[in-house]
């Protein structure tokens, strides 16, 4: 898309296909020393459309009890990571609205995932958001007990149910796979593979050694918005300039955005590399400079090599210090996969970013009772040591709305950053009631995702027969 771009101004060449000035983010990746994986270097746009988007979407709880009937039970979300239940016994309950699956690490060590209620009047065998270990699961209202398999083994007073059968009063399972260290579920009993759902990460996912993680950091943040606007908060890097860097021209940095139909969609946006816009462009000393300022408070500036791009200086020297920190050898990285924001979103509501130093995972749920609130998981993985010994999941942070990421120590600098990400929620939030105007104008490329989003969750309202009004 070379003829689309020019130097010093945006050339408009179409709906959906102006870009930034400058050179693409492509041609930064080849620009690198090393070359980056090949997922890297897939290009994929696609110009969803420019029609506004309504925000009954977001407000209209008819809409919400349509997603829930529609698309939060019939597709494929990740439950829990593998760590959370590495022995036979060791159970996890994820929750979603009012389903609830029951994922548990059998005897002969497979992972299976049941309708978290009992099989006698409904009971749920372990509360909300709970995990621990268990031999078997005793229903706590009248006793039926199960085995870690499912298998119905023991009805108190079994004389009196005549019609009940081992296999007919089995738990109830439903579909579970594993992919990049997670477990996974879908409360559709007739869902398709997973693997056909998550449809490229395959492929990509190959390439980035993700299973061989453990979570070191995880925060749970109440947010004050639509799940959906949550989501759209982190599919784009638009705000920055504004959100993130008080309005100055030139912070912005060069993003390309892809979307792998149907259930994935991807930003990759550039660090250590100045911005086109920027009107009197940073030295290569000032951008090393702003890349360690958080890094070495107190401690001597670092010195950039004659003739070496601060990019390049600064990944060797994080690929050095997390190889310190983790026991690993990390030289062989590409400069993007070491340092660059790599943001791959699979709906209805999971990211994964597989960079070194920003490896980052996220969740959001929508809250079962007001659909202007949602949760916010928000997990860091680090690399597994060598001997795969790696520390258990630690316990969630939980913080409430107004409270501080940086209350999580884990997040480091990062906590500000947070802070900033999810400042405008509550304003948006009543901003979708407040406008004259009945939705929201989003851009054709840098907010292609956000749409994709819109559009992934009609697509499953449709399929179930809800049409919104008009």
């Amino acid at each position: 898309m070379s003829d689309l771009r020019d130097e010093s101004e945006v050339v408009v060449a179409g709906p959906g296909r102006a870009r930034a000035p400058g050179p693409t983010l492509h041609e930064q990746l080849l620009a690198d020393p090393t070359r980056p994986p090949e997922a890297l270097l897939v290009e994929s746009p696609e110009y969803l459309g420019d029609a506004d988007v309504p925000y009954r979407n977001y407000i209209d709880p008819d809409y919400a009890a349509a997603e829930y009937a529609h698309m939060w039970s019939s597709t494929w979300q990740w439950a829990c990571h593998l760590d959370h239940i590495p022995e036979p016994g060791d159970y996890y309950v994820y929750d979603i609205g009012h389903y609830s699956a029951l994922v548990v690490r059998t005897d002969d060590g497979s992972i299976k995932a049941f309708y978290n209620a009992c099989m006698h009047r409904g009971t749920q065998l372990r509360p909300p958001e709970t995990c621990g270990f268990a031999k078997q699961f005793t229903c706590p209202f009248h006793g039926w007990t199960f085995a870690l398999d499912g298998a119905l083994v023991d009805v108190p007073d079994r004389w009196d149910f005549p019609h009940v059968g081992d296999e007919s009063h089995r738990l109830e399972e439903m579909p579970v796979d594993v992919f990049a260290g997670f477990v996974w579920v879908n409360f559709d009993k007739q869902a398709a593979p997973l693997g056909d759902y998550i449809g490229v990460l395959t492929e990509q996912f190959a390439e980035f050694e993700f299973e061989d993680r453990y979570i070191e950091t995880h925060v749970r943040k109440k947010l004050p918005c639509n799940w959906k606007a949550a989501i759209e908060a982190f599919l784009e890097a638009y705000h920055v300039r504004e959100t993130h860097a008080s309005g100055k021209l030139g912070d912005e940095v060069t993003t390309q955005y892809d979307v792998f139909q149907p259930n994935v969609s991807r930003f990759i946006h550039t660090t250590g590399l100045d911005s086109p816009q920027r009107p009197t462009p940073r030295t290569e000393e000032e951008i090393l400079a702003h890349l360690t300022r958080n890094l070495r408070r107190g401690m001597d500036p670092l010195e950039l090599p004659e003739g070496m791009r601060a990019r390049d200086f600064y990944a060797k020297y994080v690929q050095r210090e997390m190889g310190e920190a983790y026991g690993r050898d990390f030289s062989e990285l590409s400069e993007s996969l070491t340092l660059d924001s790599i943001e791959y979103f699979l709906f209805p509501n999971s990211f994964f970013f597989p960079g070194l130093s920003l490896p980052m995972v996220y969740r959001f749920r929508p809250d079962p009772d007001d659909l202007d609130i949602s949760y916010f998981d928000l997990l860091i993985l680090r690399p597994r040591p060598l001997d795969g010994a790696a520390p258990p999941p630690p316990e969630v942070i939980e913080l409430d709305i107004d409270d501080s990421y940086s209350l999580a120590t884990g997040l480091g600098g990062l906590g500000r950053v947070y802070d900033q990400d999810t400042a405008n929620m509550a304003a948006q939030t009543r901003g979708f009631r407040a406008s004259h105007k009945r939705g929201q104008t989003l851009g054709n490329y840098q907010e292609s995702r956000a749409r994709h989003l819109q559009q992934r969750v009609q697509d499953f309202l449709e399929a179930g027969g809800y049409r919104p009004d008009s």
